[in-house]
């Protein structure tokens, strides 16, 4: 029995050869080895917190953190087991180099064991590692385009006024102001929405960065769109001008009109701009006054000037002339007498047709003066006060003449007289 187990030993070792080999052959036709590529495989950082403890912050450089191709070598029956998800890209701040390179390591998280080989087109994560600055910057809130014709923006504000960034030094260094945009195109009503918090540097050019931190990423804004309106100026005038010069009625301003702007049912209700009284004072001036006034002390409340490059003040002149003399006749039948006792009449004999009566006050009205205006009294009661008469009696007397013209700035100049002749009435 035992000379026939340890005969023909060489060929019972050619027979387990071949079989080996025949079972290899049988596998590999079965279950051969295969490559399978993926792109775009993502690789995670682990223990950041090592650079970010320090007071540093941290940037993957050339896009090093996404590998373009792993590519993996494994039977088929693994191959086919095997997706995307199941690839594992790792690089360890542990294994920092000195070049601020982090090594990346590959697996599968399952049948990693049974892998020929995997790999990826890069090996390493490169960095640029530098100290981390914070600041605090105001935001402000700035509007694009433009409103509708006819519109303008009035104020525009945000819900929050201040942003804290953080990030790389050479990063946060550069960025000087933080802005909400707002498109107003076309609008003709108040605008509220979100927008997004930007930085620029000084130059107005953005500044963007996934490893720059914001404590606040949107900010409401509000944009008031106002409507415009021109409107005239006027001008209420004080005080009376020196005797023999008067105040023509005329203001003029070195602006005549204004545009404004306001919310449309206000403006709507509001026909000019009015300067209030004292503002304007003409007392004893014997030439035009002319002052400089803010008119935005007169603007109604939610009213605001419209105009570029004005702030507001204008001159206002009140024109002031010299009073001239102008004599016009009246007919004596024209003049009434006023006083005169019941039983007394009386009759004018000097001058026989006309008297002449002389007026002072502003050319262009003295220019438009007819006899037909004035009103010419004899006022008898009152004469005879003045001469200290008690009792009027018959016989002629002279007696002065009252003129006055209704709706005009004149006043009579000088002393006309008529002679009158008193008649007692015959009982």
């Amino acid at each position: 029995m035992k000379n026939k187990l340890t005969r023909n030993w060489g060929l019972k070792i050619a027979s387990f050869l071949s079989a080996a080999v025949l079972w290899l052959v049988v596998t590999n036709i079965n279950d051969p080895v295969m490559t399978y590529r993926v792109t775009d495989v993502p690789v995670t950082i682990k223990n950041a917190n090592l650079i970010t403890d320090r007071g540093q912050v941290y940037e993957v450089l050339d896009g090093t953190d996404m590998i373009d191709v792993v590519t993996i070598s494994a039977p088929r029956s693994i191959i086919d087991s095997l997706d995307k998800s199941n690839i594992v890209a790792v690089a360890d701040i542990n294994d920092l180099t000195s070049v601020d390179t982090v090594a990346i390591k590959l697996s599968t998280n399952k049948y990693s064991d049974k892998l020929d080989s995997i790999r990826g087109n890069i090996d390493s994560v490169r960095l640029s590692i530098e100290e981390k600055l914070s600041k605090s910057l105001p935001v402000k809130s700035i509007t694009t385009g433009e409103v509708r014709e006819g519109f303008m923006v009035g104020s525009v504000s945000t819900d929050q006024n201040l942003i804290r960034i953080s990030g790389p030094k050479s990063v946060i260094a550069r960025v000087s102001k933080a802005q909400a945009e707002v498109d107003i195109s076309g609008f003709s009503n108040n605008i509220n929405t979100d927008s997004e918090v930007r930085l620029y540097d000084e130059d107005g050019n953005e500044i963007t960065g996934a490893n720059i931190e914001k404590s606040i990423t949107k900010v409401r804004v509000s944009a008031e769109i106002l409507e415009r309106k021109t409107l005239p100026l006027m001008c209420e005038v004080t005080g009376t001008p020196e005797e023999g010069s008067q105040f023509t009625g005329t203001v003029t301003f070195s602006k005549s009109t204004v545009t404004v702007a306001g919310r449309s049912k206000l403006l709507e209700n509001i026909e000019a701009i009015t300067i209030p009284e004292g503002v304007l004072d003409v007392t004893g001036a014997s030439e035009d006054v002319t002052v400089l006034v803010d008119i935005t002390k007169y603007l109604p409340d939610g009213v605001v000037l419209a105009e570029d490059n004005f702030v507001g003040r204008v001159e206002a002149t009140a024109k002031i002339e010299a009073e001239r003399d102008h004599a016009v006749r009246i007919p004596v039948e024209q003049i009434r007498f006023d006083g005169l006792p019941e039983n007394f009449r009386a009759v004018i004999t000097e001058p026989a047709n006309e008297c002449s009566v002389t007026f002072s006050g502003l050319l262009a009205v003295l220019n438009e003066l007819t006899a037909e205006e004035v009103t010419a009294v004899v006022d008898v009661e009152a004469w005879m006060a003045e001469e200290d008469m008690d009792e009027l009696t018959e016989g002629s007397y002279w007696m002065p003449v009252n003129a006055t013209v209704e709706g005009r700035s004149l006043r009579q100049n000088g002393v006309t007289e008529v002679r009158v002749h008193i008649i007692e009435n015959e009982n």
